[in-house]
């Protein structure tokens, strides 16, 4: 091989390495320390950083010569990478912004300080005890699920419980298909699967509507399938003519080149890959979809639901993305799920966007207090939506009555 040529294939080879590793998902939340030594003395400092997403939350202490101040943190980015957020000084007569902008490095986060017109710093904060991170996480959802549970007087059933034998195998009646199919995502930066039903007749000839149904944070594309057999639940439907004939797709809501379920859920990087699912939904998921499949492709002919950590994914992707989400449903959402007045800024205009909106949940499930607040919002705020209560933990004979009765109104 002429070397010239061998030379170019080697570089693009290193290229495309160094783009791979960047793209990985990455989480800054944690508790972060730096000493910083400015025109004015040496501060102590202390980030306690949340991550939403793209945005971060959170507040900063500070200490000099034994005097201690805390402000909130504002205008908190992360995009990829790259980490910005703001630190307001009040001094006696005045305000100064303090804005930083950096990258996050692992447990590690570089960063340029920079004091209003007067100074820059360039600061390398450290992750504190990385290894009680993932504990910390862990321990904060068991405080999550132990909390005690308080029902208000409209947290009842909108629904009566599905039949008995809605979720048996019935032999008399013609059946769906459920395949694993491969898709190249360009979010991730590798090959991923997704597990897609058809319905009973499906034929190429006609156009269906697609719901994306996730699963939860121990959980990949199979999980639905392994756990509450969704195939047999909409097969039954199909037969007592109950549904609006659709194309159900099963993604992997773990955006990360290591999408099995394994490994620590409440890592960093897991986290991150979480999150990053969004982008991997919309910008490749769903087109791989509308390109393999006979789908409709407007807005009101996609609906987007899913369990627990699913289900905060749901909220946040479809209540976020409502040019491309019109059904949106959280089953027993998780702490995941956005503050409400985050998914719903504009309440009039959800109002009018979105076709239907289900939030439910288990009536013994200790994660139901997210549920509850979204519901509050949507009340005291006007959004039409359906509030269901019904007997169960956080489990899954809560979530396949859930599609039961979700699956039934949507697409009509």
């Amino acid at each position: 091989m002429n070397k010239k040529i061998f030379y170019v294939i080697v570089m693009l080879l290193i290229i495309s390495i160094i783009k791979s590793v960047s793209a990985q998902p990455v989480n800054v939340s944690g508790t972060w320390k730096a000493d910083i030594e400015t025109p004015v003395g040496l501060f102590k400092y202390t980030w306690i950083i949340q991550q939403d997403g793209e945005n971060l939350s959170g507040k900063i202490l500070r200490e000099k010569d034994n005097e201690k101040a805390e402000v909130a943190i504002t205008e908190g980015k992360i995009n990829d990478d790259a980490v910005s957020f703001v630190e307001m000084l009040s001094m006696p007569d005045q305000e100064i912004k303090i804005s930083y902008s950096g990258k996050i490095t692992g447990n590690e986060l570089k960063l340029t300080r920079q004091v209003g017109d007067f100074a820059t710093e360039e600061v390398t904060a450290k992750r504190d005890n990385p290894e009680n991170h993932e504990k910390t996480a862990n321990a904060e959802v068991r405080r999550n699920l132990m909390r005690p549970i308080v029902l208000n007087p409209d947290d009842k059933q909108a629904f009566p419980p599905a039949p008995e034998g809605y979720d048996k195998i019935r032999d008399n009646i013609t059946h769906g298909k459920t395949e694993t199919v491969e898709y190249e995502s360009k979010t991730v930066g590798t090959t991923r699967k997704l597990l897609v039903y058809t319905p009973p007749g499906f034929s190429t000839d006609k156009k269906y509507p697609v719901l994306y149904l996730l699963h939860g944070i121990g959980g990949d594309e199979l999980e639905w399938y392994n756990n509450g057999h969704p195939e047999v639940i909409l097969d039954n439907l199909y037969a007592d003519k109950k549904l609006v004939p659709m194309i159900v797709v099963f993604p992997n809501g773990r955006a990360m080149k290591n999408d099995r379920a394994e490994g620590n859920i409440y890592a960093p990087e897991m986290q991150a890959a979480f999150a990053n699912f969004e982008k991997d939904l919309l910008n490749d998921v769903i087109p791989f979809v509308e390109s393999k499949y006979p789908v409709k492709k407007e807005r009101e002919s996609r609906a987007l639901a899913g369990l627990s950590m699913g289900g905060g994914q749901s909220l946040n992707f479809g209540l976020g993305n409502l040019d491309t989400f019109a059904w949106v449903g959280g089953f027993s959402s998780a702490p995941n799920t956005k503050a409400p007045e985050v998914l719903i800024p504009n309440p009039a205009e959800t109002a009018k966007k979105l076709k239907l909106l289900w939030i439910s949940c288990g009536n013994e499930d200790g994660l139901i207090s997210f549920s509850q607040k979204l519901h509050q919002y949507c009340k005291e705020n006007k959004v039409p939506h359906i509030w269901q209560v019904e007997p169960g933990k956080h489990e899954f004979p809560v979530w396949k009555n859930d599609l039961y009765q979700f699956s039934q109104l949507i697409f009509k």
